[in-house]
């Protein structure tokens, strides 16, 4: 498990065209990684995530993607997703795709792909809106033992899941703690998994409730201080609700949005230059 600057980190392991899962729920959401995608530019991207916000709005308005799988999307407490919006409805910067499910569709979905099966079995109340609106990209099946309608979800195996935590050790195993999400699921379903960590530590003291992913899992590692800004990282910093709130206006317009991106992320050698732009302690 390679220690990587995360320029370098991104380079080798997020290509054009990959299908990539961002996880984070609520808190560290690996949007220094995110930057890092924009400003080399990767384009044709599949994004993956349960709860896309910020920092996908900011691909797709980058034109990063061309296709979003998810299960909820907006600026968590303030409102929609502009550029993604923008993106759906009107087609700029590009066309976008969209497979929309339900949480636990998304869930079960990563644990398929984590246990190498070709799908994930759920129980399927009734049809909805949402069954109609993608089509045939899910199928009912019967169970053989109890003869119940099934819902059959194909698995999620992204070609780079990229997480933010909070330690690696010298030995590369990562310490997540706090709101897991789907981090770990969809860590175990890629087929590369890249990591961001506020710090390097000698041991992990994994407390209560924390997960640890072993280094054998992990395919790199970059420390980034700061790396979950403007969500938290629990034990490290608090969410900057300032942040999500000003976020609305600036997505609201195309220019205003492209003026914004290219001053703090286009301009910024790196997450650290980032925040400094910003005045946010790392």
């Amino acid at each position: 498990m390679p220690l990587l600057p995360l320029s370098e980190s991104i380079a080798t392991h997020v290509r054009d065209g990959a299908s990539v899962a961002l996880e984070g729920f609520t808190h560290l959401i690996p949007f220094a990684a995110g930057h890092e995608i924009i400003r080399q530019r990767r384009r044709g991207l599949h994004l993956i995530r349960m709860t896309p916000d910020l920092i996908h709005d900011q691909m797709i308005g980058m034109g990063c993607a061309d296709r979003l799988t998810f299960s909820w999307g907006g600026n968590p407490g303030v409102g929609s997703l502009h550029r993604l919006r923008d993106a759906i409805e009107r087609q700029w910067p590009q066309p976008l795709a969209i497979t929309e499910h339900t949480h636990a569709e998304i869930g079960a979905a990563y644990q398929a792909g984590a246990s190498g099966l070709p799908c994930a079995l759920m129980r399927h109340y009734a049809d909805t809106d949402l069954d109609r609106a993608r089509g045939a990209q899910l199928r009912t099946v019967t169970c053989p033992f109890s003869g119940e309608r099934l819902l059959a979800v194909p698995a999620i195996t992204p070609d780079v899941t990229i997480l933010h935590a909070q330690q690696v050790d010298r030995n590369g195993n990562v310490l997540i703690r706090g709101i897991i999400g789907a981090a770990r699921e969809a860590a175990l379903a890629a087929r590369r998994l890249v990591v961001t960590v506020e710090e390097e530590v000698k041991q992990l003291d994994a407390p209560l409730n924390a997960i640890v992913l072993p280094h054998w899992l992990v395919t790199a590692v970059s420390v980034v201080p700061g790396g979950a800004h403007p969500s938290y990282a629990a034990g490290f910093y608090e969410r900057d609700n300032r942040f999500y709130l000003e976020w609305d206006p600036i997505a609201r317009d195309r220019g205003r949005f492209q003026q914004w991106m290219q001053e703090h992320v286009l301009s910024s050698r790196d997450h650290a230059e980032l925040l400094a732009r910003l005045r946010v302690a790392a």
